[in-house]
């Protein structure tokens, strides 16, 4: 009997090579993510591959696809993972290397109901995970974490016998032919592709020229999993500050950045300014409730207020819905309401048909995008980004947080902000008119304005973000007089990993 894993275990000893490593901090709320060596070992991983199969079977499925990111330990995992999976009676098909999106595409394209996909997305190299699905196109979320993590972590498994693994060649060329489709372009643009030497630089080129993308500028699409420059995240100021400097040097039209496992998408500007996510989400929802009159729309908590605020959407009947940041929580949603499209402010897009399966895709985002700009040929992506109302948004900042403690510091600013309401108290001169507190805590100010304080999903931070409705000097007051005086009295929070 496969042994139920341990979390005390220490690496360069024999217990270490002959017992399951997985500490239970890495069942994260959608996902499952660890530091490879200290947190989960290979056995660790396959008693996840053998927790994962029983669930499934639990769930009345056993045909699986899998693939791997580009990382130099990623083989190996998909191999253990893979391994518990055989044991567990599942059949496995494993589909190679790949980006998150198109494992969820081989869902879809060889007929199978789940998905285990070995990837540690944008995290630093170290770090490994696997996002997992049993009903396409919605990945776990929390429910499915916990089953997940009760059995893995009790060594509640089951094996059976009839496992089978499968090779299954040529789904990388259907996906790139079935995303390409999404968009055939009649006017010519010349685009930076960066992938911060990320595994979408071995699919994106191709699917970007095949879209009808005129000239296309290669930016890190040689695969390198050292990240020699950065890591691959279109949200991290560092790859979005390259790929400005690209497009000021080269004219291009915008820029187009994939992160780690290519299912999110950034977006820089012809005059080299970067548009976050969220703004670019509104764009194409002006441009799609155009299209398709009443539409629904979820946007996350980190999204900008002007999704409610904003006329073009009022005039074209669209609805919009802030939901859970994360993408198993959007996509979800997405999918519960028949929206036409989900957007997070980390890059996460969602398009239900008809333009997309209702998966996070960062190529059909770029699709979306530059069928947007196919559809507006006298204007460039700037006119669209300045004809928005004006909101002045943070980047996402996360000061390091343990995870067995994140959550309570976040409950405890939830408190304190009920009271400042309860009490009439004022942020920066302004009356608290609104608390979302299905996420964290966005606090909505009388003039438009917000903060936003919640705990990572997947990693040990806390996020957050401030919009302001006046200045950009009013947003970095929301920060520095308001958040981060309020963070900074709890011992339990350190660095940020980037500030305003």
């Amino acid at each position: 009997m496969f042994p139920a894993p341990r979390a005390d275990l220490v690496p360069n000893t024999a217990l270490y090579e002959d017992l399951p490593l997985v500490k239970p901090t890495g069942f994260r709320e959608y996902d499952a993510r660890w530091l490879f060596g200290p947190e989960i070992n290979l056995l660790g991983v396959q008693a996840l591959g053998l927790g994962l199969g029983t669930y499934i079977h639990e769930l009345g499925q056993r045909k699986i696809v899998v693939g791997h990111d580009y990382r130099s330990y990623s083989a190996s995992i998909k191999q253990a993972l893979m391994l518990g999976l055989v044991s567990a009676g599942c059949e496995v098909l494993d589909i190679g290397l790949a980006v998150s999106p198109m494992a969820y595409f081989a869902q879809f394209d060889l007929d199978a109901p789940c998905v285990a996909m070995v990837t540690a997305s944008h995290n630093e190299n170290g770090w490994t995970g696997v996002k997992m699905g049993a009903q396409r196109p919605l990945t776990f979320g929390p429910d499915e974490m916990g089953r997940l993590k009760e059995i893995v972590l009790t060594g509640g498994w089951k094996t059976r016998e009839g496992g089978v693994l499968r090779r299954v060649e040529g789904v990388a060329e259907r996906y790139i032919a079935d995303v390409a489709s999404r968009t055939k372009l009649t006017r010519p643009l010349k685009v930076v592709a960066a992938c911060g030497n990320g595994t979408a630089g071995a699919f994106a080129p191709q699917a970007l020229r095949a879209m009808g993308v005129a000239e296309l500028i290669e930016m890190d699409t040689e695969l390198d999993y050292t990240f020699p420059k950065y890591n691959p995240n279109p949200e991290d100021h560092v790859m979005l500050q390259a790929m400005a400097q690209r497009v000021r040097d080269t004219g291009a039209d915008l820029a187009l950045g994939f992160d780690g496992d290519g299912d999110r998408c950034g977006v820089v500007d012809d005059e080299g300014e970067e548009i976050f996510a969220d703004k670019i989400g509104l764009m194409l929802a002006r441009d799609l409730s155009a299209l398709h009159k009443d539409a629904t729309f979820i946007v996350d908590v980190k999204s900008t207020g002007l999704f409610s605020t904003d006329e073009v959407l009022k005039s074209n009947g669209a609805t919009t819905v802030y939901w859970k940041t994360g993408h198993s929580y959007i996509k979800r949603k997405t999918a519960e309401l028949g929206a036409l499209a989900g957007f997070e402010k980390s890059g996460h897009f969602f398009f239900n048909a008809p333009f997309g399966r209702g998966y996070d895709d960062g190529l059909v985002a770029a699709a979306a995008i530059l069928a947007m700009l196919d559809r507006n040929p006298g204007k460039k992506l700037s006119d669209l980004k300045r004809a928005l109302p004006v909101a002045y948004t943070s980047l996402t900042m996360s000061p390091h947080c343990g995870d067995e403690v994140k959550y309570g510091v976040v409950d405890g600013v939830v408190r304190e902000y009920e009271q400042l309401r309860a009490a009439g108290g004022t942020i920066l001169g302004r009356k608290i008119t609104d608390l979302i507190t299905v996420n964290g805590v966005r606090v909505a100010l009388e003039d438009g304005s917000w903060v936003l304080v919640r705990a990572s999903s997947n990693k040990p931070e806390i996020v957050v973000v401030v919009e302001s409705s006046r200045s950009e000097d009013d947003m970095r007051a929301l920060f520095r007089e308001e958040v981060k005086p309020r963070l900074a009295k709890r011992p339990e929070v350190g660095a940020y990993n980037q500030e305003i």
